[in-house]
């Protein structure tokens, strides 16, 4: 009985540290599936799919996950793929993310991958690219389910394989489902449920951290989104006699000064960061008239409740006071978009130890917050939930390309720490919270191993 005692006692301490006894199995499984993943992403790459419009990589995607086994749920929110791989012995439930959609961004690179679809969008033509890159994120989840597929009869759980659609939303409204989409839309139609989840796991490649390190935060990591519109309403006249009407575009111009003062007078940026940017404004037809109205769009990152309601409350004022003090209306619409990326910071704790036994300690590093955002965090809004950063800059390059920009670009080579990391997450955690043994199935062990 002591040796079975001290055996678990060994056990467990190397569990803490990131050492299940797949790792191995896990590795050797990953390093083989390498080439398998970027070919994948290549793929993917080359025939981007805007959200909700994730058809031809939802297909690919479902018939990788029946090719293992797995029991396969297809258009899930929509687009969405679902794959659950049932373990051999009993355990938690975990749950593994990947977004499948593309960008309106013209690629400007020359990838022999290089993606040449186009479409319309917002009345202007524009080419799609993986410029924020989801391609690679589903190509290493594909090569996950592989991975563990191999030895599901040692996975203690379950693993269920989320593909999901829109994360940087519909750019089709219609395609819209009860007004939801992505990750919010999954979680209402119930995909943390049946089996219920435990944990939920996630990675995003970064083009501009190295490959070979991996980012992390405890906490509060990728920022609130909300958007806001304002309408500035005025008064047309001959742009040779603006004393005739009241000027929306003046009016506008100095409401967006106006905004910027919100984060530099009225949120306390010691505490968090937080950011309003305007991203368009129209208004207009003609050198000399001034117009009637005028539009302007934007967007609000927070990292708190309260810092959210200040923010909001901040752009309602400034613009309907300045609108107001220029003879001018302003209406202002604030829509609430995706909540903070919050990594819980006990199951952060208790997962590092696995990232840094196959990445190596000095390449995982904790990161400042991100005023990027992630719908990922309606997935942590259910259960607890880890979320990390996987560099993809090259080594040989000093500053990476940043996302959603034309030139974007990713080294492949640090996809297979991908795989390895979601991998070695989802069976330490599992190891971690296995059913526990009673004292009379202990017993039972010392006895059936005790020489008569």
């Amino acid at each position: 009985m002591k040796k079975i005692l001290t055996t678990l006692f060994v056990i467990s301490c190397g569990l803490a540290y990131g050492q299940s006894s797949l790792k191995p199995k896990i590795n050797a499984a990953a390093d083989a599936v390498e080439k398998k993943v970027i070919t994948w992403r290549r793929d993917f790459h080359e025939h981007p799919e805007l959200g909700n419009m994730e058809v031809r990589t939802a297909k690919i995607v479902a018939d990788h996950l029946r090719s293992l086994g797995m029991e396969v749920q297809e258009k899930v929110a929509v687009t969405g793929v679902v794959g659950i791989l049932k373990g051999g012995k009993p355990g938690p439930v975990v749950a593994l993310r990947a977004d499948m959609d593309c960008l309106p961004v013209t690629e400007r690179g020359d990838l022999a991958f290089k993606s040449t679809v186009s479409t319309v969008y917002n009345g202007q033509k524009t080419g799609l690219m993986h410029a924020c890159g989801h391609d690679s994120h589903v190509a290493i989840l594909m090569g996950v389910a592989e991975v563990l597929s191999s030895m599901k009869n040692d996975i203690a759980g379950t693993v269920k394989f989320i593909f999901q659609p829109a994360e940087e939303g519909v750019y089709d409204p219609t395609l819209l489902k009860n007004g939801k989409s992505g990750a919010e839309l999954m979680v209402m139609e119930g995909v943390m449920e049946n089996p219920k989840v435990d944990a939920v796991f996630g990675l995003h490649i970064s083009s501009v951290t190295e490959v070979g390190t991996i980012g992390y935060r405890s906490g509060a990591t990728m920022a609130a989104v909300d958007e806001f519109s304002i309408k500035v309403n005025g008064k047309q006249t001959h742009g040779a006699n603006p004393w005739g009407g009241i000027d929306p575009i003046v009016t506008a111009s100095q409401i967006v000064m106006g905004l910027q003062t919100i984060i530099s007078r009225s949120v306390n940026i010691t505490e968090n960061p937080a950011i309003v940017t305007v991203g368009s404004i129209h208004g207009g037809i003609r050198q000399n008239i001034i117009s009637e109205s005028l539009d302007m769009i934007g967007t609000i990152r927070t990292f708190g409740t309260e810092q959210r309601d200040l923010v909001h409350k901040r752009i309602n004022d400034v613009a309907v006071n300045i609108a107001e003090s220029a003879g001018a209306k302003a209406d202002v619409i604030i829509k609430t978009g995706y909540p903070v990326t919050y990594n819980d910071p006990a199951l952060t704790e208790k997962m590092i130890g696995s990232l840094e036994n196959l990445a190596g300690k000095s390449n995982v590093q904790v990161q400042p917050v991100q005023t990027g955002a992630e719908d990922f965090s309606f997935f942590q809004q259910k259960v607890p939930g880890f979320f990390f950063f996987l560099g993809g800059k090259p080594k040989n390059v000093k500053v990476g390309f940043p996302h959603h920009t034309p030139d974007f670009y990713i080294d492949e080579s640090g996809f297979t720490l991908g795989v390895k990391s979601l991998s070695a997450l989802t069976v330490d955690y599992m190891e971690m919270n296995a059913p526990k043994t009673t004292d009379n199935e202990a017993s039972a062990v010392g006895k059936k191993g005790k020489k008569n």
